[in-house]
């Protein structure tokens, strides 16, 4: 099966910058990995060149199937986290001068506590030697664990992100992992129990329906999410799960006039939109 052509409005200008360079330097000095290079994210010339970068803890391999990700996934054994990869994300937040900072994770089923304490680490260093910068935590779901889910919590981040990424219907072919309401009930959890700035986002592209993408909007704001992404899906390779449709940039601006209108205080709808595009203005 060939990959949909792109239409014209999704072809990018790639440039490099000084900053560009730099950013790519630091984190290979530092050995860490980053949702932007991992993920394939379509945005990584603009953050890098402006000096900003999405983290990715627990390692560059994820133990979920998810069939629109460009991450590597095994059902082998994996190591446990590095114990220097806190500090070393800390370190890098103060030596790229960031005022926001994104951090997110590979899902990692396979640990006792799913990684909830990595994670818990990580926010605390990064606190500990930049007690200036805002995190925003983009978690996976944890298997709706509670101890997990705490651990990190109620560490109060100023911003809670976990994205539903896909209407209901489409999990079973999209993230045979995961579930819907279990992820809603993350974000219920976040904005009710730890009265958290909650944040969610999803693709769109995939087959879904437009009834069936405000059906989710709704969904969120029932429950008190307070941000939201919507970008269009672009299939990583021919074994991911197929594009059906390139969502028109008026349709992305309907779907922010209508995600406002429903209680959203800041949507992010684009073609190129991913879950920690122009992250800092969700604080």
């Amino acid at each position: 099966m060939k990959i949909l052509k792109k239409p014209e409005w999704l072809k990018v200008r790639l440039s490099g910058t000084e900053h560009f360079a730099a950013t790519k330097k630091l984190i290979g000095e530092y050995g860490l990995n980053t949702v932007c290079r991992s993920a394939l994210c379509p945005n990584l010339q603009e953050c890098w060149s402006s000096g900003t970068a999405t983290f990715l803890l627990l390692g560059d391999t994820c133990t979920r199937s998810c069939r629109f990700c460009a991450i590597t996934t095994t059902t082998a054994q994996l190591p446990f986290p590095s114990i220097d990869e806190p500090r070393k994300i800390a370190r890098a937040v103060t030596k790229m001068q960031l005022n926001h900072v994104v951090l997110t994770s590979v899902t990692r089923d396979d640990l006792p506590d799913g990684g909830s304490s990595a994670w818990a680490e990580t926010i605390k260093a990064v606190r500990e030697e930049n007690p200036n910068v805002t995190i925003e935590c983009l978690i996976p779901d944890f298997e709706g664990i509670s101890e997990d889910l705490d651990r990190v919590m109620r560490l109060k981040p100023d911003v809670l992100n976990h994205n539903v990424e896909t209407v209901p219907d489409l999990y079973d072919s999209v993230r045979p992992q995961a579930d819907y309401f279990r992820s809603l009930e993350v974000l219920r959890i976040a904005k009710q129990a730890y009265d958290l700035r909650t944040k969610s986002g999803l693709m769109v592209g995939m087959g879904e329906t437009e009834q069936q993408v405000k059906k989710v909007l709704d969904d969120l704001v029932g429950i008190g999410c307070n941000h939201l992404t919507i970008g269009q899906y672009l299939q990583p390779s021919l074994r991911h799960f197929p594009v059906h449709s390139y969502i028109t940039p008026e349709k992305f601006d309907n779907y922010r006039k209508y995600a406002l209108n429903a209680g959203f205080t800041n949507v992010q709808s684009g073609p190129y939109v991913r879950s920690s595009y122009h992250a800092a203005d969700s604080v």
